[in-house]
């Protein structure tokens, strides 16, 4: 903050990448160790929202967490360098915290669907996958719609990334950030009809989550939810996590294609009532 020359700045900081850098990966050297550290330093300008208000100068350290979520290691690399970079860039320096926001890090899934598997008792499996499709096109033109599309996919996301002690408040921020990430509110799913008549999804979600580290290392149920899924790295439970998502949107626009959401869940209440 209360950068006097922007660019100036800018230019500075880009100058000092390489001992920025080296100095991120001091401070983590058993990141560094095992295979990860700081690979990239961005800088970004916020112009000001108002007359008289000052704007703002952002340096993101684009960090290789390896398996970790890595909350602790970006906010200690931040912190290593935000003295170097006050001093570059002739201000002083504010937050050091990561951002939630991990759109280097995203997972994307896909999958095909043969229509036949989509029938219902009063639908056929043609009918259900035109009803699917077009409920997503209809996501991808209202924000209001895309709220409640994606709001089914974590449905699927979150209990997972509880069951195995991650941040599911990070991933949802993250989540809900990147589907409004060029200026609109938009689905994290889209379905389409392919070339073989098949219903074709597909899903893109930031996903900073770990397999070791933090709470995992104390709590035996975040353990033995990983040693359920035998996943062997952090990569391999965000795909897991993401095909959860994209199979709860799919049940659910299953659903409001054929029969209606209420129906299901009037049968989900009543099966609580009776328990």
């Amino acid at each position: 903050v209360e950068v006097p020359d922007t660019t100036a700045a800018c230019a500075a900081i880009l100058a000092a990448r390489a001992a920025l850098l080296a100095r991120c990966n001091e401070a983590q050297p058993g990141l560094v160790r095992r295979g990860g550290g700081t690979r990239e330093l961005q800088v970004r300008v916020l112009q000001p929202s108002g007359p008289g208000q000052p704007g703002m100068l952002v340096v993101h350290l684009v960090t290789d967490c390896r398996d970790a979520m890595g909350a602790n290691l970006v906010n200690t690399v931040a912190e290593a360098v935000a003295e170097p970079l006050a001093a570059l860039a002739g201000g002083q320096f504010g937050l050091r915290i990561l951002s939630n926001l991990a759109d280097q890090r995203c997972v994307r899934v896909r999958c095909r669907v043969p229509a036949r598997l989509l029938a219902t008792e009063g639908f056929d499996g043609e009918a259900v996958r035109d009803g699917v499709v077009l409920a997503s096109r209809f996501a991808e033109l209202d924000p209001y719609r895309a709220a409640t599309h994606n709001k089914g996919i974590m449905n699927g996301i979150d209990p997972v990334v509880i069951a195995t002690g991650n941040d599911w408040r990070g991933v949802e921020a993250g989540a809900h950030a990147f589907a409004a990430r060029d200026g609109v509110y938009r689905p994290l799913a889209t379905w389409r009809t392919d070339a073989d008549g098949m219903l074709a999804g597909q899903l893109e979600v930031p996903m900073a989550i770990g397999t070791v580290g933090g709470t995992l290392r104390v709590h035996p149920g975040a353990r033995l939810g990983l040693r359920i899924l035998g996943v062997k790295s952090a990569g391999e439970l965000g795909m897991v996590i993401g095909a959860v998502g994209l199979a709860s949107n799919l049940a659910a626009l299953r659903a409001l294609s054929a029969e209606g959401i209420q129906r299901g869940h009037m049968s989900l209440h009543a099966r609580s009532v009776a328990v």
